[in-house]
């Protein structure tokens, strides 16, 4: 097995609605990422339910694995577009990943 030196990349991860995923995924492929997952994801936060006439009412959660530069340039990005206007809550953690090589 090879070391783990080189491994180091970012995880970035964003909650929003789910109206918003053809928007941030033309975001995504603009900035250069190369790759993320998408799934539905349901909880409970500060905005609290939705209003029933909404078109979509689900969230998503977006998951981008990249290197430093990238997910601050991803971060950056989407608070600057969507923050002020839409309910969206985004983290990013230190990951090791076993095939660095895929992850820009």
């Amino acid at each position: 097995m090879t070391g783990l030196a080189d491994s180091h990349r970012k995880l970035v991860t964003v909650i929003t609605e789910a109206n918003l995923e053809r928007d941030l995924i033309r975001e995504l492929d603009a900035l250069g990422v190369a790759g993320y997952t998408v799934t539905d994801a349901r909880g409970r936060g500060d905005k609290g339910l939705r209003a029933s006439h909404w078109g979509h009412s689900s969230n998503i959660r977006v998951e981008i694995v990249c290197d430093t530069p990238l997910a601050e340039r991803v971060l950056a990005r989407l608070r600057e577009k969507y923050y002020a206007h839409y309910a969206i809550v985004m983290w990013v953690v230190d990951v090791e990943v076993l095939r660095p090589d895929k992850f820009r």
